[in-house]
């Protein structure tokens, strides 16, 4: 895809996206969202600003723990931080987030522990962190698979009578499969009040996005009755106000919405992609230029703020999470061997009883061999 296909020209509106601030930090008004960001101050802002910071940071801090064998895959969201924490600050606390692995952001937003966003990773749990004290499901790896997660929720919601809302997260690349569009249909068929959140990052690892559509993605909603918002992912006040606009139909009883934001990967898929082989070194540079929070620096600093100043606080905020980030992987604790068979059911199951079983008479022939061997000697 090329860069005119999906961002405006830099510094420009691009009439087919929301913008609320340009790539070169212009405050740009919209009659119809506006006001859907009166509340948010320079104070508030500039808390935007060092959430953005603080996750790049995160992102960096686990790329690095994974290069230095502590994690065994870390998949980046460098450059995607606007519309994560944009979007994710616009939530509730008693909406449910159905995210897919990349929404580390989001998570960072409902208080996940930071140790508990690299547990999986290192390979110490098959989940995070209990769902339902933050109200976010642990990430999912199979791609799509959320979206369904989110829409059944969200009918469960409506049946009950509810003003709350479900929001699910995946890339340009899940458009593809059948769960997406399966979610679409019963969202919309049953209006469940939730948002789907698509963040068009332009490559489904080394597959770019005009290979997965030969129109915009947000059309491709109408075709299942569902209204679509087209929005700056590097934004971060538009995809506040963008969120806000699906959360409130949801909320009044008007049905989901689909959010395309348009946004860039700027690192690889995963720690385990070498994007270099397939992605041109100049489309890179040209979507450095519209970097999320150069972008918001330099619309604060137009309204006075001292940028010296605002680095320095987001900075403090930054090597703060990161040294709690890398003491949590440095110090989690090893898991027991048996805990692999925990919570992998909510009831006792008979099939995974059996399994338990045979694993530990396996498990249990090296304690006798090694006992043998010892007296033996």
């Amino acid at each position: 895809m090329s860069l005119n296909d999906a961002q405006p020209a830099a510094g420009g509106p691009d009439e087919e996206l929301i913008q609320l601030i340009s790539p070169t930090g212009e405050r740009t008004p919209h009659p119809e969202y506006d006001r859907w960001v009166e509340d948010v101050d320079d104070d508030a802002l500039a808390a935007l600003y060092t959430d953005m910071v603080a996750i790049r940071r995160i992102d960096n801090e686990a790329t690095a723990l994974q290069r230095q064998g502590e994690l065994a895959l870390w998949p980046p969201l460098l450059g995607q931080e606007a519309a994560q924490i944009g979007s994710g600050r616009a939530l509730r606390r008693d909406d449910f987030v159905f995210a897919s692995y990349r929404e580390n952001g989001v998570a960072y937003c409902r208080g996940v522990d930071f140790s508990d966003i690299l547990r999986v990773w290192r390979g110490n749990a098959s989940s995070g962190w209990d769902p339902f004290e933050l109200n976010m499901a642990t990430p999912q790896i199979i791609i799509g698979a959320q979206t369904l997660h989110a829409a059944g929720y969200a009918m469960g919601i409506k049946f009950d009578g509810g003003d709350q809302a479900a929001i699910t997260y995946f890339g340009d690349g899940a458009t593809s499969q059948g769960d997406v569009n399966e979610a679409l249909v019963f969202a919309a068929s049953y209006q469940a009040p939730v948002v789907f959140f698509c963040q068009n990052n332009q490559w489904a690892i080394s597959e770019p996005v005009r290979l997965q559509t030969h129109t915009r993605i947000v059309d491709r909603a109408a075709g299942f009755g569902i209204p679509g918002i087209r929005v700056d992912g590097n934004d971060v006040l538009a995809c506040l106000a963008a969120t806000r606009v699906a959360l409130d139909r949801a909320r009044t009883g008007n049905g989901p919405t689909f959010i395309e934001a348009v946004t860039y990967r700027m690192g690889p898929h995963t720690t385990a992609d070498d994007p270099t082989r397939y992605r041109d070194a100049n489309e890179l540079e040209a979507w450095k230029a519209r970097d999320p929070i150069a972008r918001l620096e330099a619309h604060l600093t137009a309204r006075g703020m001292d940028p010296a100043r605002l680095a320095e606080d987001a900075g403090r905020r930054a090597d703060e999470v990161a040294a709690q980030l890398r003491k949590g992987v440095i110090d989690m604790e090893e898991p027991e061997t048996m805990e692999v068979f925990e919570h992998v059911y909510a009831a006792p199951h008979s099939w995974l009883d059996r399994q338990r079983e045979q694993y530990g008479l396996y498990l249990n022939q090296f304690t006798a061999d090694a006992a043998s061997e010892g007296g033996a000697r």
